[in-house]
């Protein structure tokens, strides 16, 4: 997740959980005394690599992350042999220009690899975060935070360990698919690929006029 706002650790260890009824799920999280700090909303996530996909290879992973104005880089490292939960070090920054990063990327030698989408509602509790994603492959609920507190907080809302989902959306998406995880063709111009395109564009365009004006690079 990338909500540091109430936890400055560079770990992440969170339970999934797949969701049948979104709404029952809901008020169950507002019962348990969760709040909601984010309505629903879009997220665009690119993945990125090198060529031979040494990231991947290693179990780690570099995210671009954009939801409404603001964008977020994350680096995740390989994941903890933790019982139960999802733990693994998770490093984040905030991008002000998603466009240009995107573009930087490329240079150093990363190149996209995987786009997918969710719309994302997210709860707090304490130190703990809550979130419901609604997927091209389903819905599911991720709790985050310290290992004993996200167990037993799971227990109040009706899960346990058997309900638990140790992949990434990547790796449940291409059990039985391939391409990017995206919401259809009608809307395709949200996928990351397009998004990029048109901030690409705008980057380009940007420095086309500075030039004109007789700007130098520095």
């Amino acid at each position: 997740m990338h909500r540091r706002t109430w936890n400055s650790s560079l770990r992440e260890v969170e339970i999934k959980v797949s969701v049948k009824k979104v709404d029952d799920i809901t008020q169950r999280l507002k019962r348990s005394g969760f709040i909601l700090f984010q309505r629903r909303a879009l997220e665009i996530n690119q993945l990125y690599d090198t060529t031979d996909m040494r990231l991947r290879q290693s179990g780690c992973a570099l995210r671009l992350r954009t939801y409404g104005s603001s964008s977020i880089l994350t680096y995740k490292g390989p994941r903890e042999d933790i019982p139960q939960v999802k733990a693994r070090e998770e490093i984040e920054a905030k991008v002000s220009d998603a466009g240009a990063f995107h573009l930087i990327l490329q240079r150093i030698g990363m190149h996209p690899t995987f786009a997918y989408e969710k719309y994302r509602a997210t709860y707090i509790k304490g130190r703990m975060v809550a979130a419901l994603d609604h997927t091209p492959i389903g819905d599911f609920l991720e709790i985050e935070g310290h290992r004993t507190t996200i167990l037993h907080e799971a227990r109040r809302l009706g899960f346990g360990p058997k309900d638990f989902i140790r992949e990434s959306y990547i790796e449940l998406f291409l059990k039985n698919h391939s391409g990017d995880m995206v919401f259809g063709v009608s809307s395709s111009e949200k996928k990351s690929g397009a998004v990029n395109a048109t901030l690409h564009s705008m980057h380009a365009s940007r420095k086309a006029k500075r030039k004109a004006c007789g700007s130098q690079d520095s």
